[in-house]
């Protein structure tokens, strides 16, 4: 059972795959991937630097992000050139963990771009963890520090809410406690190894 996990910035999409791992699932968190591809010593951090200099290194020998980010933000240029040294090992990856997975495990693939990447369709099920504009603003300026105005302009560059919503076979609201999210992952769970 392969099952996509998304949601906004801030929507708790990182707890939920902290549940779901906890309840037994097999979680393949993209970001962690994303780094670990591009770490120290690694083809993927070689790669880098040859594409766009040593200028995007820490003094340590370490990709620096901030300045990666802000290399290829607002450059879509920039953007899709790592993006293409990046995904292909990347997936690499995924594919390693994934054989990796018991043949009757669910295998949650924690994919914050999954709907903007247009991947919806490659698994048995999409989970999106759902919370209203408002509210991803508020927990990014309270718990986070980041300003309204960036909190504002990280949301305008994911897919809509609406977007995520259509391509969820299962969704997580994230309005209430934690206590809330954590029996409703605990259903969601219950019905995906029913099917697996």
């Amino acid at each position: 059972m392969r099952v996509g996990l998304t949601g906004g910035v801030a929507s708790g999409k990182s707890t939920v795959a902290g549940e779901l791992a906890a309840l037994g699932a097999v979680v393949i968190d993209a970001d962690a991937l994303s780094r670990e591809v591009v770490a120290r010593g690694t083809p993927g951090l070689t790669a880098i630097v040859e594409a766009f200099g040593p200028g995007i290194l820490t003094p340590e020998g370490d990709l620096d992000r901030p300045a990666m980010g802000r290399l290829v933000f607002n450059d879509e240029e920039q953007r899709r050139r790592l993006e293409g040294i990046v995904h292909p090992l990347v997936f690499e990856r995924y594919a390693e963990l994934e054989e990796a997975a018991a043949p009757d495990d669910v295998v949650v693939h924690d994919v914050p771009l999954l709907v903007e990447s247009g991947r919806a369709g490659e698994f048995d099920a999409v989970l999106v963890v759902d919370v209203p504009e408002e509210l991803q603003i508020e927990r990014m300026v309270s718990q986070r520090g980041w300003s309204e105005d960036d909190a504002r302009s990280r949301i305008a560059a994911q897919a809509t809410r609406e977007e995520r919503r259509a391509a969820a076979t299962h969704i997580l609201e994230n309005t209430g406690t934690h206590e809330d999210l954590r029996h409703r992952a605990t259903e969601v769970f219950e019905v995906l190894t029913d099917r697996a």
